[in-house]
């Protein structure tokens, strides 16, 4: 069903697949939510992993499970975002790497205190996302076609400027410069709580999902990405700016790579201009597990962030259960299918229920 309403000011607050407004009793607002699929498989998840494997209940063993959802649950953020909004990134994981090869690079040339390399690889990095979004709203390409050429782009430049200015395909150690150690404390130190450490990034984290829970759900911008999401036209004939919603996501997916770029290059001080390629696909599996539809229109940040966390815990569990890594891609495959599938159902019972 296809609906749009407007508020006071004449700004949407109802498009298709955004029935936050329809009242509905607490079961089912319940069964509406979009991460509750995921939400019992993770605890389902846990459980299991807490009778298979020793030691997966230690407080140092949580962290580890803590720091490797943090690492993808970053990105995830805002590719769920992007993802309700309609829309894909495929080189969101290359422009990790993109983000972490400027600063280092551009550090490293200039002689210059790092945070200058930092500032400029936020800006560029910002670029690359709007591009993006620009060539999208402005071509009328799919995501896919667009997003995958940037892909292929920056996986030429990675590694065609790394070798071209360092000679080789990593990044000379910038360990030494001026200014490491205080972007390290921001983006790659250790907390520590009650005796465990935990990484900064968890933090990060964190912040991200309560920063796009807020977006989605208390302010205007958030009606508007569901809108795009739901029926573009439809947004577009009540005012919804769409091609200004869609530049702002994708800028939003590169602010989630800078941050993750800016970790990857301060835990080790040098960066492979290989990596990051496949990574996308883990944001975006995340999302999916977190609740958010192919189809756009349907999701929330704390469904991927729960996705990233049923991540961490598979990858991490397997290690702890003394199992063979060879078979995570199988279980992570097959938590996405089964994922799929509940909050398939879920959606099904939840619409059902408003009629």
């Amino acid at each position: 069903m296809t609906a749009t309403t407007t508020g006071p000011q004449g700004a949407p607050v109802a498009t298709v697949g955004d029935d936050r407004s329809l009242p509905r009793s607490p079961l089912r607002k319940l069964l509406a939510r979009p991460e509750l699929g995921s939400v019992v498989g993770a605890i389902a998840v846990f459980v299991f992993f807490a009778f298979a494997a020793d030691g997966f209940l230690r407080a140092t063993s949580l962290s580890t499970v803590l720091y490797a959802s943090s690492t993808i649950g970053i990105m995830a953020v805002p590719v769920a975002l992007l993802m309700i909004g309609g829309e894909f990134d495929l080189s969101a994981g290359v422009m990790v790497t993109s983000s972490a090869l400027i600063s280092s690079m551009f550090s490293y040339q200039m002689t210059a205190n790092v945070w200058v390399g930092v500032g400029v690889s936020l800006l560029l990095t910002l670029a690359v996302g709007a591009f993006n979004g620009f060539m999208l709203t402005r071509t009328g390409l799919p995501s896919f076609i667009i997003t995958l050429g940037t892909f292929l782009m920056l996986t030429g430049m990675n590694l065609g400027f790394t070798k071209l200015i360092d000679g080789t395909v990593s990044t000379k150690t910038i360990g030494d410069m001026e200014g490491f150690s205080s972007a390290h404390a921001v983006f790659a130190s250790t907390v520590t709580v009650g005796g465990v450490d935990f990484k900064i990034t968890i933090l990060w984290w964190l912040a991200l999902v309560a920063l796009a829970s807020w977006i989605l759900l208390r302010t205007r911008t958030g009606n508007w990405i569901f809108a795009v999401g739901g029926n573009q036209d439809a947004a577009r004939a009540v005012g919804v700016p769409v091609t200004r919603t869609k530049i702002g996501l994708y800028m939003g997916v590169a602010l989630g790579a800078w941050i993750s770029g800016q970790h990857l290059l301060f835990s080790f001080d040098a960066v492979q201009s290989g990596e990051g390629v496949g990574n996308e696909l883990i944001y975006i599996i995340a999302a999916v597990i977190g609740g958010c539809l192919i189809t756009g229109g349907y999701g929330s940040a704390v469904g991927s962030a729960v996705g990233a966390l049923l991540f961490g815990m598979t990858s991490k569990g397997i290690v702890f259960a003394e199992w063979n890594p060879d078979w995570f891609k199988f279980f992570l495959g097959a938590m996405l299918l089964l994922a799929t599938l509940l909050n398939t159902w879920v959606r099904r019972r939840a619409e059902a229920s408003t009629k």
